[in-house]
């Protein structure tokens, strides 16, 4: 049973990942490219971490699946013009391709380098952003994220976000000499929903540690206030730019017809 608190009852969402018991099977890839019907390349997870580590016989493996962290304050949201991301009162961070005009903004924005941009799609083409966002039609449907329930070994549980801090702790208390003594997303950025426990120093995770606990959307909404004007503008541009593409290629479609029914 990977899910440590009764759905109904959650209040906010969160994933536990504790990458001792992770063994870099990669079930999680394969079943998020099935969810979101994607190629595995395009995935809304990919491995981080040093993989394996250690000087022989002493090894340990440093690997962990690095997704969206669905931060309690995601500087995504903040830097976006347009309102593409969405944090949703009981944790997931939601993108909106229809929304977005690709300014990149969110990804310079998020500190842990999470939201992907897709840059063989065209213009006219969403979504732009490549972002995990929770599973959340299978979690308001009574499930689990994908992940989640795919996981052979139980290193990713989905429970309320309290809880799973308080099975976090419990878990380092009771093996304190497996543990780094911190639970990664408890502070770090403002808090995230999701939460790392680890064996190995977190660096070796791939996830970055010089993060401090005060959120970094209140800096990404000050620089918003300044550039906003611009961005705005830029957004009526890239619309028009949509817009113009979109039209070309349904003028191509149609000559394209006629061209067929002439040479009927």
């Amino acid at each position: 049973m990977t899910t440590l608190t009764d759905i109904s009852s959650i209040k906010k969402r969160a994933i536990l990942f504790d990458a001792t018991r992770c063994i870099d099977c990669r079930a999680c890839m394969v079943a998020c490219s099935v969810e979101n019907n994607v190629p595995n390349d395009v995935t809304r997870i990919w491995l981080a971490g040093d993989g394996v580590v250690g000087q022989y016989p002493d090894l340990d493996r440093a690997t962990m699946p690095y997704h969206c962290m669905h931060c309690e304050k995601p500087a995504c949201a903040s830097a976006c013009p347009v309102g593409a991301y969405t944090k949703r009162p009981d944790g997931p961070v939601i993108y909106d391709g229809d929304k977005c005009i690709g300014c990149r903004y969110c990804m310079n924005a998020c500190p842990f380098d999470v939201p992907h941009f897709e840059w063989d799609r065209g213009v006219d083409e969403h979504p732009i952003i490549i972002k995990c966002d929770l599973c959340s039609n299978r979690v308001d449907s009574g499930g689990e994220p994908a992940c989640v329930a795919t996981c052979p070994t139980d290193a990713l549980i989905f429970g309320d976000r309290d809880d799973l801090l308080k099975y976090a702790k419990e878990r380092i208390g009771n093996y304190p000499d497996r543990y780094v003594h911190e639970v990664y997303g408890e502070t770090e950025n403002g808090g995230t929903s999701y939460l790392i426990i680890s064996h190995v120093p977190f660096e070796q995770l791939g996830l970055p540690t010089n993060i401090g606990d005060e959120p970094v959307s209140e800096l990404s909404e000050k620089i918003m206030e300044v550039t906003l004007p611009f961005a705005v503008g830029w957004a009526a541009v890239l619309s028009g730019v949509t817009a113009g593409v979109r039209k070309y290629h349904q003028k191509q479609a149609a000559e394209s017809a006629e061209e067929t029914e002439k040479e009927a």
